[in-house]
């Protein structure tokens, strides 16, 4: 529905702004849509109500002869989007995910890009946004270009054909130039971001009830005994365990990160170090529980197994690991972060695989939780939480 009225203001001006008939009709219709659809009166009402409650719609009111109620799209102001930006969004939106090439022919009637190149560009630059609003897809056999999905809600992928091999992902590929190199990626990222970044995350826990079950479940397993959170970033999280009571520890690689988190969480303790070499505390013989909360994400599949290694090994018998992770089957590749120029690379891993670490790094009581993007936070993955004892 938005994608209609997107569409409409541009090519059909005069019609513009759209009854709730106009909107069906628009969604409708056979031709420029995929899949095509059949909507009814009600089904348009109420979603046209519920954009209007999210402020991606407005009425207005015809008051020539009868007058009649008619809506008006408002996300493109929101989003700030350029004539290109919309024209995109708009096509993908109406026709799902597409290749930069039937893109560009595509929006003729929005816009005109002067080649694929200027597509691409634009996609890009969509994609590099703080919230990104599109990405690509792994290419699939026998495709000739990946192709691009919107990411401003749901997306119906189409199905594997039965007997299709499975896209594969290679999650090494972050080491082409190296460990090391990668790392120094990682942390020149963190440090010309930290400000922001910190910012952004403070109070993000008290919109993410899950998470804070999950920690306060830590928090009471933890009870006075010393606990680590390795790759702690900006520190809330380790704050939040300190406030329950835990002798709370942050550990990051990224000097500027633990800036922030001493800063913004005096009370706290945070150091400088690296998770694949964690030590046991200073003040006990093993930590009770170790948290690599989005910690791994920049690890290539092959060194799982070894970081997973070095975070054991200094538990408590019976102490907890607790892994976050983005869910997935793709790298992702960040140019721009928080307006920053960046070379960084996400690393989403496969549920099945971590799981298969953590049971082979000799834990128990493994348990596994995989939750949905929340969008209104402007996630744009699934994301894995892992719980494991370590044996007595």
């Amino acid at each position: 529905m938005l994608g209609s009225l997107l569409e409409k203001e541009v090519t059909v001006p005069a019609s513009y702004p759209m009854t709730v008939t106009a909107v069906r009709t628009a969604c409708n219709q056979q031709s420029s849509r995929e899949p095509v659809v059949d909507y009814d009166d009600d089904l348009v009402h109420h979603t046209l109500r519920d954009l209007k409650q999210r402020d991606l719609v407005a009425v207005t009111w015809d008051d020539r002869g009868r007058r009649t109620l008619k809506y008006v799209q408002t996300i493109a102001v929101r989003l700030d989007l350029a004539e290109d930006e919309r024209a995109l969004l708009t096509v993908l939106l109406l026709r799902g995910p597409q290749p930069p090439g039937a893109l560009r022919t595509r929006t003729e009637r929005l816009h005109a890009f002067a080649d694929r190149a200027a597509v691409e560009a634009c996609l890009q630059r969509l994609a590099g946004r703080e919230q990104p609003l599109v990405r690509v897809l792994p290419k699939q056999p026998r495709e000739q270009d990946a192709r691009w999905i919107h990411l401003l809600g749901p997306v119906d992928l189409p199905a594997t054909a039965p007997g299709a091999a499975a896209v594969a992902v290679d999650r090494d590929a972050v080491l082409a130039g190296g460990a090391e190199a990668r790392d120094a990626k990682v942390r020149a990222a963190y440090a010309s971001v930290a400000a922001a970044y910190a910012e952004s995350l403070a109070g993000e826990l008290d919109a993410l009830p899950f998470e804070r079950w999950l920690l306060d479940r830590v928090a009471a397993h933890a009870g006075t005994d010393p606990v680590v959170e390795v790759g702690c970033g900006p520190g809330h999280v380790t704050a939040h365990l300190a406030e329950a009571g835990v002798d709370a520890t942050g550990l990051d690689l990224t000097p500027e990160m633990v800036e922030q988190a001493r800063e913004r969480y005096p009370d706290g303790v945070y150091e400088v170090g690296d998770l694949r070499s964690l030590m046991r505390p200073v003040n006990g013989s093993g930590w009770a529980a170790v948290l690599a909360w989005y910690s791994l994400i920049h690890l290539a599949a092959s060194e799982l197994p070894a970081a997973l290694e070095a975070l054991t090994r200094p538990l408590s018998p019976g102490g907890l690991l607790v892994l976050a992770l983005h869910a997935g089957a793709e790298v992702r590749h960040l140019d721009t972060w928080f307006d920053h120029e960046v070379d960084l690379d996400v690393v989403l891993h496969d549920p099945a695989d971590v799981v298969g670490l953590v049971e082979r790094a000799g834990l128990v009581d493994v348990e596994w939780y995989r939750r949905g993007p929340v969008h209104a936070r402007g996630e744009t993955t699934e994301r894995l939480y892992v719980v494991a004892r370590k044996p007595h």
